[in-house]
């Protein structure tokens, strides 16, 4: 491997730890939940690092900016699905369709937006990179779902993916208000 492939490794490892954190989360063993937050931390730290080393280094490429955040969305719906059948109650899943529905709101924007040639308009803000942190971090410590030292790391998550989903919503009116004079015109300049 070269040093020009290595973000594109890292987001394909991302998209392959996808169906390795459903099989852990499944997997009926006292080190399963562990072992699938842990699989699932170590993507999102590759979401961050696989960005950095693509800007920093110069190693940006179409397929890159593709998979990126096709990962990104496999990570966080998959994670959400499977907390959601695991714990039903109403603040979990609206909180799942929340997210769920703003990356797909976000995304068809951003598609959208590039295709009026104004995607900068839509880039991705501090606000998102924020947000994205807390998501990921709430959804690690809820697929762990053990106390640790009488910590309740479980509903630590849970409190933590309500804000993620407040900060989802705020992130995806900042962005609607950024590309609504666009979208009132409707179409390409």
């Amino acid at each position: 491997m070269n040093l020009a492939s290595l973000p594109n490794v890292l987001t394909v490892a991302r998209i392959v730890a996808v169906p390795l954190v459903v099989v852990l989360f499944y997997w009926q063993h006292p080190w399963s939940n562990p072992l699938a937050a842990i699989v699932f931390i170590a993507a999102a730290i590759t979401d961050s690092l696989d960005g950095y080393l693509a800007r920093r280094l110069g190693l940006t490429t179409p397929l890159g900016e593709f998979l990126d955040p096709v990962a990104d969305k496999l990570m966080v719906a998959t994670a959400l699905v499977l907390l959601v059948g695991h714990d039903t109650r109403a603040l979990i899943v609206i909180t799942a369709v929340v997210i769920i529905g703003r990356e797909i709101t976000v995304s068809a924007l951003r598609e959208w937006m590039a295709h009026l040639g104004a995607r900068a308009k839509v880039a991705v803000s501090g606000m998102g990179k924020f947000k994205t942190i807390v998501q990921m971090t709430g959804l690690s410590m809820m697929m762990f779902r053990s106390d640790v030292f009488g910590l309740p790391v479980y509903e630590i998550g849970v409190a933590l993916l309500v804000v993620a989903g407040v900060l989802t919503l705020w992130s995806m009116v900042s962005y609607l208000q950024a590309a609504w004079p666009e979208l009132r015109r409707g179409h390409p300049p």
